[in-house]
């Protein structure tokens, strides 16, 4: 059978380089017959974080890497149009939108939902085997067990209303082949987002300073699920190989289609002409992934100190209280203990790193209590998917650490 051709719409700074990396590996077979990336980011001179991997499956013969505006329809169509001779693109994979918590509403419409659905509508036109959308965990999950895709967790603020309206904007546009996959806190080599690589590198400065790492919300016990990005982006092909077997969104939706339940407010409707209407019944498939470590935050935290030398243990009941209703007033104080920290660490690194993209620098987001549990059985069933990286530990820790100081991006301290 042919290899399909695929193209990766966004999420160049968030999984789009480990879903490259993975389809087109340095070593061993293609998956794809061509790759095309599509984002906004320039990578030649970068204008992001690439990382070592993904600068070396930007030279394969087959992957071509594209910058455009995807918030213009124009541009997105003209990326669906394969190169004289080339078969027509079959695999989408849409990595696209807005993952900064702090970024206004009218943001998250223009750069979230209008933008995947300029590429979900010329997908459907175009007539793609399969379309498969990566949806973050900006939910808040219940404190106990875990959420199957049939339960229905609040999105968490602005960017989990429009992260989430844009799921009903995609399952609703007819003849899309579509595959909703939700992910838990992504970790791993290259991956500079997100709540777990923020406490590797505050973890990386108490380590230095010989410290005991200190974190809020005790006694830590509520679920923060995690996969690694290259379980997450084997995830990725499997929605897409699954739909294309299975022959369409009519028959995926009778295996996988799950309801997306409205959470806006319905006076948005009038306002944003691409949102669907509340009382439409929106169904799509909907899988979850997650590793097999269903780990609570304590354990998180307390593998992460270790990797580094050191112990994890909770800010006093003060501190605490006030994070619970003020979190800003304890984020500054956190931060200047260990910003200055990093910056003799990546100066007085062997060699020096004064240029690196990771910071120990951590924002709300990072700090906030993130309640994050997704059960993977449903897409392990009908799809076979199994993590390679079945919990984080602190080998996992070590190994992505060691590959980021190979590439000259992570400090050296070792005496």
């Amino acid at each position: 059978m042919a290899k399909r051709n695929a193209i990766i719409f966004g999420g160049v700074n968030t999984c789009a380089r480990a879903l490259a990396a993975y389809l087109v590996p340095s070593e061993g077979e293609s998956l794809v017959e061509n790759l095309l990336i599509v984002d906004k980011y320039s990578v030649s001179p970068p204008t992001t974080y690439l990382g070592a991997e993904f600068k070396e499956v930007l030279t394969k013969f087959n992957v071509t890497y594209r910058q455009a505006n995807l918030t213009v329809a124009s541009a997105v169509t003209a990326s669906f149009d394969p190169p004289e001779g080339q078969e027509p693109y079959s695999y989408v994979f849409d990595l696209t939108g807005e993952v900064q918590w702090d970024r206004p509403e009218a943001i998250q419409i223009n750069n979230t939902l209008r933008m995947a659905r300029h590429v979900g509508l010329e997908a459907a036109k175009r007539g793609v085997a399969a379309y498969v959308r990566i949806m973050h965990p900006f939910y808040e999950c219940k404190e106990k067990g875990t959420h199957s895709e049939k339960d229905d967790p609040k999105p968490d603020g602005v960017v989990g209303t429009w992260w989430h309206e844009t799921m009903r904007t995609l399952g609703a546009i007819e003849g899309l082949n579509l595959v909703i996959l939700r992910k838990a806190l992504v970790y791993g080599p290259y991956i500079d987002y997100g709540p777990v690589m923020s406490s590797i590198s505050m973890a990386a400065v108490y380590g230095y300073l010989k410290q005991p790492v200190k974190g809020l919300w005790s006694p830590g016990k509520h679920p923060m699920h995690t996969i690694h990005a290259d379980d997450a982006a084997a995830a990725l092909w499997a929605c897409a190989e699954w739909m294309a077997s299975v022959g369409g969104r009519a028959k995926a939706d009778e295996l996988a289609g799950e309801e997306i339940p409205f959470h806006n407010d319905k006076s948005k409707v009038a306002e944003v002409e691409e949102m669907v209407p509340p009382d439409r019944k929106i169904v799509a498939p909907l899988f979850n992934v997650e590793d097999d470590g269903q780990l609570p935050m304590v354990e998180v935290a307390t593998r992460v100190a270790k990797a580094f030398g050191t112990s994890f243990e909770f800010f006093n009941f003060l501190v605490n209280t006030v994070a619970k209703f003020k979190l800003e007033d304890v984020v500054e104080d956190i931060n200047e203990a260990h910003v200055s920290a990093w910056t003799t660490m990546i100066t007085e690194s062997n060699p020096p790193v004064p240029n690196t993209h990771f910071t120990a620098y951590t924002d709300i987001y990072n700090l906030k209590k993130h309640v994050i549990a997704f059960n993977a059985d449903k897409l392990k069933r009908l799809t076979g998917w199994k993590p390679k990286h079945p919990q984080l530990t602190e080998v996992e820790i070590h190994d992505l650490i060691a590959k980021l100081k190979a590439e000259g991006s992570w400090p050296k301290n070792d005496s």
